[in-house]
């Protein structure tokens, strides 16, 4: 059997996202914008895509609208093929009133959508995550160890280890299971990651939330032998341990978990680097997105440093400097744009628009003149006016605006805020 056949993905949504609001105010985690044109949801399918895994299932429940517009518009297949990318969104029924109560319920949830497909092995994926890697190498591994649960795990060094759930191996094979250790437990959960983890300090394995189940066991474990359990991490994974072969399949690549705004502003500008960790321009591990008709970028008289520019994009700034421009983003002339992630807008202005803008004292979309930005997040479609100064940093202390929020010294501007000429954060 083919691997597109024996294995059937599912990518869970998240909750309400509330460490990455302001972000997921208006739409789900899985659909926040990263990298200036894709959405974290496109990372977990391009990796199953590269991995020829084309079946997939999508779970969400909340601000669910604009992730159902981007797969609907972004995931097509050939009317010859069993592919597909679906959404299943948290629903009222019968035998079950109740919304998603934790990852396990939401798989639980979901069976009855699931089970018309065959498959040997369900695949559950985390939507929140940035990392490129070969799903079928795992599952050569789960076959290999005959394994009947089988976990991606990462090395971490001590530093880390307390904000993870924790796993100890012995031949590969998970013996024990701790959820985010206090430091002084760390000495006894030490694991052989091999020579090159464990010289950069890295020898506690951490579960990365991925998963391979074998499907029946999976199906028994939700609706009979678990049937109350509502999370993977909690309590399905380290109840399995002592019961079932679960396997340990160890990642060594770049991943990080974006699950608040601090570990989302880095890992976008993170890409600006020379030789980033998240590799976009791997022929290998493509990353898929909605397809755009958009002009290539403009740029005039600007001096640009480690910079990302989307597509569709007007520079006139002075400066850009560590920074991921966004798609149809504007900056304004003699602007100075360092440490930020910009994520453009979702349609040009027009002249007239423009025009119109101006006459009645409104600023027009994108970042205005003479402005200076540090450590910010421009969220979509914000109106920034002239001679705006906004300067994040450590000594601004957190506080939600209507126009903005400050989380560990990053400001947020909100999506479609309008910020008037001369404001200053």
């Amino acid at each position: 059997m083919s691997i597109s056949k024996e294995i059937l993905a599912v990518i869970l949504g998240g909750g309400a996202g509330t460490r990455l609001y302001p972000l997921t105010a208006s739409r789900s985690k899985p659909a926040v914008p990263i990298a200036g044109k894709y959405r974290l949801v496109d990372i977990p399918i391009s990796n199953c895509i590269n991995s020829n895994i084309n079946r997939m299932f999508v779970l969400t429940q909340f601000n669910s609208a604009s992730l159902n517009r981007h797969i609907k518009n972004t995931y097509h297949f050939s009317a010859f093929s069993t592919a597909f990318v679906d959404i299943l969104a948290a629903e009222q029924t019968p035998d079950n009133p109740t919304w998603f109560q934790g990852t396990a319920d939401a798989v639980r949830q979901s069976l009855r959508h699931i089970n018309p497909f065959d498959s040997e092995y369900i695949l559950i994926l985390s939507g929140d995550q940035l990392y490129q890697m070969d799903f079928s190498a795992m599952i050569d591994n789960h076959k290999k160890c005959k394994a009947d649960i089988s976990i991606a795990t990462i090395p971490v060094a001590e530093r880390e280890a307390p904000e993870f759930g924790i796993l100890r191996s012995k031949d590969g094979y998970i013996t024990s299971f701790i959820e985010k250790p206090k430091k002084e437990l760390l000495p006894d959960w030490v694991s052989d990651t091999g020579e090159e983890m464990g010289r950069q300090g890295r020898k506690y394995l951490a579960s990365m939330g991925i998963y391979i189940f074998n499907r029946k066991l999976l199906f028994d474990l939700l609706e009979n032998e678990k049937k109350d359990a509502t999370d993977f991490g909690k309590e399905i994974i380290p109840e399995s341990i002592d019961k079932y072969s679960v396997c340990s399949f160890q990642y060594d690549g770049y991943w990080t978990d974006i699950g608040n705004i601090y570990s989302f502003f880095e890992a976008n500008l993170g890409l600006t680097q020379d030789l980033p960790d998240f590799n976009l321009f791997d022929n290998n591990n493509a990353i898929y997105t909605r397809a755009r008709m958009l002009p290539p970028g403009k740029i005039s008289g600007s001096t640009l440093e480690k910079t990302v520019i989307a597509e569709g994009s007007i520079i006139n700034a002075s400066r850009v400097e560590n920074t991921v421009v966004g798609i149809r983003s504007r900056i304004g002339h003699g602007t100075t744009v360092v440490s930020c992630y910009l994520m453009g807008n979702d349609y040009f202005e027009t002249v007239a628009e423009i025009d119109i803008a101006r006459q009645l004292g409104q600023p027009v979309l994108g970042i205005g003149d003479r402005c200076y930005i540090k450590n910010a997040i421009i969220d979509k479609n914000v109106r920034i006016g002239d001679d705006v100064r906004i300067n994040g940093g450590t000594h601004l202390e957190n506080c939600d605006h209507a126009l903005y929020t400050v989380k560990d010294g990053i400001v947020v501007v909100k999506k479609g805020a309008i910020i008037p000429n001369g404001f200053v954060i």
